[in-house]
């Protein structure tokens, strides 16, 4: 079990931050949107729409890519014993 991490006034603190849990449960969100209208502008023939698209998703696709990564390097937090 790893030891809790304590701030200057004594209060616990956690290792996620929510600005990354935010990152993923919203990117995660958008992407399932872009892939509607990523499918409705191909099948529209609507290239431009489709670069646009493609973009947007590989913009978040990173943006989630470096939330994950840094949860991942910040560890996972205490561990039960049980």
């Amino acid at each position: 079990m790893t030891e809790e991490q304590r701030s200057p006034t004594g209060k616990p603190m956690v290792e996620a931050t929510p600005m990354d849990v935010i990152r993923i449960r919203i990117g995660s969100f958008a992407l399932v949107f872009c892939v509607a209208v990523l499918v409705l502008s191909f099948v529209g023939r609507l290239w431009w729409l489709t670069g646009i698209v493609v973009v947007i998703m590989a913009g978040i696709g990173l943006s989630m890519a470096f939330a994950v990564r840094k949860q991942k390097r910040l560890g996972g937090g205490p561990q039960s014993r049980g």
